[in-house]
C-alpha cells in the first residue's frame, strides 16, 4: 500500500531513517510503501529471496528458525524502530511472524542501496543498528550459557523493559504480548520451566502481576543483579 508520510511517525527517532534530515524525508516517502501485518501473519519465510527491507513502525514481530531436529528457536523480537534486512545473505535466515498487529515501512532492496549512496549517514545508521543487534545476541548467548532459568527470565524482562521504555513505555514495567511458548523458545527452556520461573520471581518479590502479560518490575536492581547486567 502507498506510504502515508513520515510526519508524526513515532518510530522515526529510533529508526535508521532518523539519519536523514527531516527536510529530505520526501525522498524516503517516494521510495517507500507500507505493509499491514495482522497478528499471526508471516512477513517472510526462512529461505525466501530477500528483495525488500523493512522498518517496523508499530507492533512486534518474532524471528523464528526451525532447528534440524524440529525444535523451534525464537531468535529475537522486533519492535518499532527496528530494521529488517541488514544482511549480506541473499535469502532470509529466519521466518518473521507478527506477534501483534504490525505496520512496517517497506523499500525495495535496490532502492535502499541507492538511498545509502545518496545519504551516507543512512548506511552508518544501519551499521550502528546491526552492531546493537550483535551486542544483544552476545548478551543472549550469555543468558543461555551461564545462567539458570529464573536468571535468564530476569534478564529477558529487564532488557525488554528497557527497549519498551525507549519507545515510551513506563519505567519498571514490561508488556509481554508474546506467548509463554515464545519466551521458552527464546530462552532455551520449556514452558513449564518458564512458568515456574515467573512464580519464583513473583514469590521473591522481584516482580508482581495480575495480568500475566503486564509485569511490574518491583525490584529492578535485584533482577539486574540476578541476570548479571
Amino acid at each position: 500500500m502507498p506510504h502515508e508520510g513520515c510526519d508524526g511517525c513515532l518510530a522515526r527517532p529510533l529508526a535508521i531513517c532518523a539519519s536523514i534530515p527531516a527536510s529530505d524525508t520526501q525522498v524516503l516517502e517516494a521510495e517507500a510503501g507500507e505493509v499491514l501485518l495482522p497478528t499471526g501473519a508471516t512477513l517472510a519465510h526462512e529461505g525466501d529471496p530477500r528483495r525488500e527491507v523493512y522498518t517496523v513502525t508499530r507492533g512486534m514481530l518474532r524471528r523464528v528458525r526451525l532447528l534440524p531436529d524440529g525444535r523451534r528457536l525464537v531468535a529475537g523480537f522486533l519492535m518499532a524502530g527496528d530494521f529488517i534486512g541488514f544482511s549480506g545473505a541473499p535469502h532470509y535466515r529466519h521466518t518473521l511472524e507478527a506477534v501483534t498487529d504490525c505496520m512496517l515501512c517497506v523499500f525495495p532492496l535496490r532502492s535502499m542501496r541507492e538511498l545509502c549512496r545518496r545519504f551516507p549517514d543512512l548506511e552508518s545508521g544501519m551499521l550502528a543498528q546491526a552492531c546493537s543487534e550483535l551486542d544483544a545476541t552476545r548478551g543472549s548467548l550469555m543468558l543461555l550459557g551461564r545462567l539458570g532459568p529464573s536468571e535468564r527470565l530476569a534478564g529477558f524482562l529487564v532488557e525488554l523493559a528497557e527497549r519498551q521504555q525507549r519507545r515510551g513505555g513506563a519505567a519498571h514495567h514490561v508488556d509481554l504480548p508474546m506467548t509463554r511458548a515464545d519466551i521458552a523458545d527464546h530462552l532455551g527452556l520449556t514452558i513449564e520451566t518458564v512458568s515456574r520461573s515467573f512464580t519464583k520471581l513473583r514469590q521473591s518479590g522481584a516482580i508482581a502481576f495480575e495480568d500475566p502479560r503486564r509485569i511490574d518490575l518491583v525490584e529492578l536492581a535485584a533482577l539486574r543483579s540476578a541476570a548479571g547486567l
